[in-house]
């Protein structure tokens, strides 16, 4: 079911947006050659008990999920790009890292992702974190009153197709609320003037994410990171963003 929020509730998930984005710049900053992905999850952890926050992954088992999730943040590294199952890692110099964070405050949750490379990057890493970043706001900025769903998929399509990548749609954006994902589902690519109408109200992550030279990903033995068909590297970036007659709002912006 599709929900449309007030001004004041999305006034009132500002909170989680900040929360979310705090813990995405603490954890990106943390990320350094050496630092174990458990360690990672460990700050996490601890923000959300100090903050009185509440965890939508620790216990989430959705169907395409081997078991719940168990950890408090998705690190993915390398050649996995979504999903990415904290585990006993130790970052190396020129790993690509993707975070991806979802949390509830006072009952309204936001979800975030960032990309980034650990230690000395490589050029071709850096040309896919920007442009899952540029698809990233021109799937925002085609997020407005009077646009439809397609719209968004489509902006998000042209930036991929520019850059030389190619689209997976099995995973994408979602309505976000009360619960960390819900309807519309919002895919990366897609046809301009089709689909559900973008009225105010509507609170939706826009994701973007890409590989490098692969559209196909298979589920790692841990029953949940996601990985490249062919080992190449993947790069994710994902912002909650409300839909308002003043133009989309980003609720997780950082910095």
């Amino acid at each position: 079911m599709i929900e449309l929020r007030t001004p004041a509730e999305i006034e009132e998930m500002r909170a989680a947006g900040r929360f979310v984005a705090s813990v995405l710049e603490a954890t990106s900053k943390a990320a350094a050659v050496g630092v174990n992905l458990l360690d990672l999850d460990a700050l996490a952890h601890e923000m959300i008990r100090k903050a009185g926050a509440e965890s939508c992954y620790i216990d989430y088992h959705p169907s395409f999920g081997a078991s719940p999730f168990g950890k408090v943040i998705c690190t993915s590294v390398n050649d996995a790009v979504l999903h990415g199952l904290p585990h006993d890692y130790r970052l190396k110099d020129g790993d690509l890292l993707s975070l991806d964070f979802a949390a509830s405050v006072n009952g309204w949750v936001s979800d975030s992702a960032i990309s980034l490379v650990v230690g000395t990057p490589r050029g071709e890493d850096l040309k896919l974190i920007d442009t899952t970043e540029r698809a990233l706001a021109a799937g925002i900025e085609a997020a407005r009153v009077g646009n439809k769903i397609g719209d968004i998929s489509r902006a998000i399509q042209d930036v991929a197709k520019a850059g030389g990548y190619s689209v997976n749609t099995d995973f994408g954006g979602h309505g976000v609320g009360r619960t960390m994902h819900g309807d519309p589902h919002i895919p990366n690519a897609g046809r301009p003037g089709r689909g559900l109408p973008l009225k105010p109200g509507l609170v939706i992550a826009i994701e973007p994410w890409f590989l490098h030279t692969t559209d196909r990903i298979f589920t790692d033995p841990d029953g949940w990171t996601l990985r490249s068909a062919d080992g190449s590297r993947g790069a994710h970036s994902e912002h909650t963003v409300a839909i308002t007659e003043d133009g989309p709002i980003v609720l997780t912006a950082r910095g």
